[in-house]
């Protein structure tokens, strides 16, 4: 099982969703004239744009994984490994799986590709995608407190992920006397590298700290949840996105076979997964999981925090990034405002994280995050990020995705091959 990994590159589509200029909403010019892509295009677009974009002919993938969380939920529609194998005939009747593990979805997807690399594959593909603005935002939290214990959390308030990241928000402003201002900065950050990234869901739009670092007129508290409302505001949280992302994961016989090379892809060098108990919660000011992850994929990579030159991490509420960082062994408890407010986890600051905007900025179809991730990774570290790109040449790349109230997690650290 010591066959070495490498990603080859691949393809996101747009993520949008509202206050994406493309959106057709009832507000949009064209509402009624035309619609947004479906889960179908979607995934086709994703697929289609990640084979073409590494020059890898489809008819070479010998497996595939596609990461979806509520396909039958949002779109009517699940079996998405059938799916994934409708986007170019040259699939037909290969093996493909959808894999889920709600907002991990994606990083589970890649974790069975590598899997199946180390086992004998030499080309996968890994796909994940979401459409998610088919229902309203009170229907949509309803189908995604699933990745929550449905039974005994969906009752905290009609937006029940929210509600669960603002009891975590509470505990720790409360334990470490981090102030709502502070924990905005999350946000300003993420809504600017959003600005310079043209695939984000928010690229249009701005955030300076007075809106993100208080509840006014322009950044409402929405929980009907009393004791949680003052806790989460709406710059708070990632959006509600569709779009899609795909990647072409191979060995080194594969990346001669393909006439590539080591220094065309990224290496895989550690990865961890790791799963948490759905009935229980743990201190909600420690992201426990995360932690554990961490430890494993650093001594899997070995490789200490220190060495991460670049970083994708889960930041479904400007909370978690915070907690992240610490979880993460960038900052120490309590301390990851810090680490923002500095300039330090910025494009040009000595450990940039979610360069491309994270969840909050570029947007989270929940089953394309994981994958997506990676694939920013892969864009750093081959310089082709253009307005946000990171200064030099990244070496060391680490991707953190997190499904659930940090109930599942993927880590995996990059080398630049």
């Amino acid at each position: 099982m010591s066959r070495r990994v490498f990603v080859l590159g691949g393809f996101n589509t747009p993520f949008i969703g509202k206050k994406h200029p493309d959106f057709i909403w009832k507000g949009h010019p064209d509402f009624g004239k035309r619609e947004n892509p479906t889960l179908e295009e979607t995934i086709t677009a994703a697929v289609r744009g990640a084979l073409e974009a590494t020059g890898v002919e489809a008819a070479a993938v010998e497996k595939a994984w596609i990461g979806n969380f509520v396909g039958e939920l949002f779109n009517n529609q699940g079996h998405l490994g059938a799916a994934l194998v409708g986007a170019h005939p040259d699939l037909l009747f290969k093996p493909v799986m959808r894999v889920e593990g709600a907002c991990a979805s994606g990083g589970l997807a890649f974790a069975s590709a590598v899997e199946s690399i180390r086992a004998g594959t030499d080309v996968a593909l890994v796909a994940g995608a979401e459409v998610q603005t088919t229902a309203s935002a009170r229907q949509g939290g309803d189908y995604l407190a699933r990745a929550a214990h449905y039974a005994r959390q969906r009752g905290i308030d009609d937006f029940t992920f929210p509600a669960l990241f603002a009891w975590r928000t509470k505990h720790y402003r409360e334990k470490f006397g981090v102030s709502e201002e502070d924990i905005g900065h999350v946000a300003v950050k993420a809504y600017a590298n959003a600005n310079k990234n043209p695939l984000a869901h928010m690229k249009a739009v701005r955030m300076d700290i007075e809106t993100a670092g208080s509840i006014n007129p322009k950044n409402p508290a929405f929980l009907s949840n009393e004791d949680l409302n003052p806790f989460m505001k709406m710059s708070d949280c990632s959006q509600v996105s569709d779009g899609g992302s795909a990647i072409l994961v191979v060995s080194e016989a594969g990346l001669k076979a393909l006439g590539r090379s080591p220094s065309d892809a990224i290496e895989l060098v550690g990865i961890s997964h790791v799963t948490g108990n759905l009935y229980e919660d743990g201190d909600p000011t420690k992201m426990e999981a995360t932690m554990v992850a961490a430890e494993r994929v650093y001594a899997d990579a070995g490789i200490k925090p220190s060495d991460v030159q670049v970083a994708e991490v889960h930041d479904c509420f400007t909370i978690t990034e915070l907690l992240m960082y610490e979880a993460l062994g960038f900052a120490d408890a309590g301390r990851g405002a810090e680490l923002v407010k500095e300039g330090r986890t910025a494009i040009g600051g000595d450990i940039p994280v979610n360069t491309g905007g994270g969840l909050v900025g570029f947007g989270h179809p929940v089953g394309a995050t994981g994958v997506k991730q990676i694939l920013e990774i892969h864009r750093q570290m081959k310089g082709q990020c253009g307005d946000y790109q990171v200064p030099g040449t990244p070496g060391v790349g680490l991707t953190v995705n997190m499904g659930g109230n940090d109930k599942t997690v993927v880590a995996s650290v990059f080398r630049n091959a």
